[in-house]
């Protein structure tokens, strides 16, 4: 993974790959035919300025349709996404990549999920692979390459109409045999069954490095809710891990319960980690509180040979300084590299599981 001051230096070398940009208004990203539509969503806005005026803006996607964002032929990189809809539409819109025609996705996540917005409240998220700016413009700057195509989609899950801005900015180049395929997997207990961990990702299998972790966690009792510890299973890891954390805000970049000033949690975002959500009780039907995190392992990638399994405690306290172990909605999202074939995703809750509740 470079890091920000490689990325800046590599502005001053020349390379033989040519920048492509698929949005409704250039459905294909072809060379020079952008902004040619006469018809889209912007049309009767447009209507005394015609063609060339933002006249497709955006695409409609109905109750139960799926909609090609991207097919994109050869090799190369997607580089930049950049996408808004309507923030309650945040878990019933899935995303799917697919590279190289595979069957079967690498990426399966509710769309605010994937940009680390799963409670479909519009939050500010500053970090190097994630940034969400205001009001609900969600970007994506992880590097995904393939080699013989790429298929994004977006499915609505739910009866009603939805409405897609979006962008995704990719460039035509060799890609190397040996560069690693990018994936994210999603999971939701809600409620966790008691005494059991989270897990964060699904035991993938081939060669790779884990990236990063995103965490919706939706707290269902008192007290202070956060020590449990992540753990790391690699390589034929079976009934203990390689690598287990300290606790919940310690993985973040935390400490002690995230209190800052003194009886407050401290909303906090950097380009590593970031607890970039609290959603408190309103006195009526929000009821429980709810937080957003992330840690990004951009410097310190979690590397594996074989096989990676990633899964998390909900712990809090009891009586008496004794643990406790929580049933929470927790949901994540696992985002790593790997080589391919990747092991089947498992399948996403349905639509009423899915919703946030």
């Amino acid at each position: 993974m470079s890091e920000t001051g490689s990325l800046l230096s590599g502005l001053t070398s020349l390379a033989d790959a040519k920048t492509r940009s698929i949005s409704p208004e250039n459905f294909h990203g072809e060379k020079g035919r952008g902004g040619m539509a006469v018809e889209g969503t912007g049309k009767e806005c447009a209507r005394q300025l015609g063609q060339g005026w933002k006249i497709s803006p955006s695409v409609e996607i109905a109750g139960k349709e799926l909609l090609v964002l991207a097919d994109i032929e050869g090799s190369g990189i997607i580089q930049h996404i950049w996408l808004t809809c309507p923030h309650e539409d945040w878990r019933s819109l899935i995303l799917r990549m697919y590279w190289d025609e595979e069957e079967n996705p690498s990426i399966e996540v509710p769309l605010g999920d994937f940009f680390c917005m799963g409670w479909c409240e519009p939050g500010l998220l500053q970090s190097i692979p994630v940034c969400v700016n205001p009001n609900g413009g969600m970007n994506c700057y992880w590097q995904m390459p393939f080699r013989n195509g790429a298929r994004i989609t977006l499915e609505n899950l739910t009866d009603k109409k939805s409405v897609v801005y979006y962008q995704i900015t990719y460039s035509q180049t060799h890609v190397a045999e040996d560069t690693p395929y990018f994936h994210a997997q999603f999971s939701r207990d809600n409620p966790l069954e008691y005494k059991k961990n989270h897990v964060i990702l699904q035991s993938a299998e081939g060669r790779g490095q884990y990236v990063g972790t995103y965490l919706a966690w939706g707290v269902n009792s008192n007290r202070w809710w956060g020590e449990g510890e992540i753990k790391f299973f690699m390589d034929g890891d079976k009934e203990f891990p390689t690598i287990c954390g300290t606790g919940t805000e310690d993985y973040i970049g935390g400490a002690w319960n995230f209190e800052y000033p003194k009886g407050e949690y401290c909303r906090f975002s950097s380009p590593y980690s970031g607890l970039h959500q609290i959603i408190r009780p309103d006195g009526l039907y929000s009821s429980q509180q709810r937080f957003g995190m992330y840690r990004f392992h951009l410097t310190d990638p979690v590397r594996f040979d074989q096989d990676l399994h990633v899964e998390i405690q909900a712990l809090g306290w009891r009586s008496e300084g004794r643990y406790l172990p929580l049933q929470d909605d927790i949901a994540s999202v696992g985002y790593w590299y790997q080589t391919e074939p990747h092991r089947p995703l498992p399948p996403l809750p349905d639509v009423d599981e899915l919703e946030v509740n």
